[in-house]
């Protein structure tokens, strides 16, 4: 393995690996060492928002030990780039472990557990100062055997790069990072942005994509193949549900050789307009959208793309509470 080259990198690297021989009883001791005093974290629901090493701790750390006691953060992308003068790391991965104890009230099932993630993390000074992560709650309600809406594609758990060189330790071509970064973003703003409400194939995304290019999505949509699948699997009934999405233009943006990763915290607005998505009605309630992305490309075109949405925060704008059905009914669908 070669060595991290970039300070930042290496700091959230080692954090990742330190997860493993953490503890409940000495996980604050951890985020000492990693993340200054009066650090943002900003989560799925139900965590959502907590400032400081021990508030994290208590909301996020100490749960997420206590019920997986054994747990191992595996990271298979790890990127860094400056975007508007701040120094940010980003990272895709999945913990493992096994489900001991309830946790966020979903029932332990004592079995191996994948909660799939994507993360970016402001560093200043040496320390993680902002930690903004999505992870796939609603696949661990799956995994446990509860499912409270239908996806219309396979679940899964996310595998890496089919390249599996995301974790990118040795400095990187600046053309290179470039490119990606400019593709990703004509994608977005110029393919996507150029939706009319109607018809999918304005949007032209033979343009940017591999013909047999994967989107791994998360519990709730599924993971799809190929520009027919993802947009008969996925694109067409988000749309079709929310037709006058925005494309996330406030978005934090790290792109480095053939790999970019993209948040917007919210990711713009939405009005539930379609029925179908999720078995729903339309609500024609206004939503925002919690979303991580992260994209590689091959040559001229994105090959693959690994899609974080808090799908749960999602569905209580428009008034379906997983939480309470877990609790109340937990065979609900």
């Amino acid at each position: 393995m070669s060595p991290i080259t970039n300070e930042r990198k290496r700091l959230v690297h080692e954090f990742s690996q330190a997860v493993h021989d953490a503890t409940a009883a000495d996980v604050g001791e951890h985020l000492t060492e990693y993340y200054h005093p009066d650090a943002e974290w900003h989560g799925p629901e139900p965590i959502n928002a907590v400032e400081g090493t021990d508030a994290i701790a208590d909301a996020y750390w100490v749960p997420l030990l206590e019920s997986f006691p054994d747990l191992e953060k595996n990271d298979y992308i790890l990127l860094e780039d400056e975007f508007e003068s701040e120094q940010w790391v980003s990272t895709a991965g999945t913990f493992v472990g096994t489900f001991d104890e309830d946790w966020l009230d979903i029932p332990a099932t004592g079995q191996t557990t994948w909660i799939q993630y994507g993360a970016l993390y402001r560093v200043v000074d040496g320390k993680i100062a902002e930690t903004r992560i999505l992870f796939d709650v609603l696949d661990v309600m799956r995994q446990a055997g509860y499912r409270f809406i239908p996806a219309l594609a396979p679940e899964v758990v996310r595998p890496g790069p089919a390249t599996q060189d995301g974790l990118r330790f040795d400095e990187q071509e600046e053309s290179a990072s470039k490119q990606t970064l400019q593709l990703v973003e004509d994608m977005i703003f110029e393919g996507l942005g150029s939706y009319d409400g109607e018809d999918l194939d304005v949007m032209d995304m033979d343009t940017y994509w591999h013909e047999d290019f994967m989107w791994y999505g998360p519990a709730g949509i599924g993971t799809t193949r190929g520009v027919d699948g993802f947009q008969e699997f996925h694109q067409g009934p988000w749309l079709e549900a929310f037709p006058d999405r925005g494309t996330g233009g406030n978005a934090i943006r790290v792109a480095e050789g053939d790999y970019c990763a993209w948040t917007a915290w919210p990711s713009g607005e939405a009005t539930h307009l379609g029925d179908g998505l999720f078995g729903l009605p339309s609500t024609g309630e206004t939503v925002t959208f919690r979303v991580i992305d992260f994209w590689r490309r091959e040559g001229d075109l994105l090959a693959e793309n690994w899609v974080f949405i808090d799908i749960i925060e999602l569905l209580n704008q428009i008034g379906v509470d997983v939480f309470e059905r877990l609790r109340n009914n937990p065979g609900a669908v």
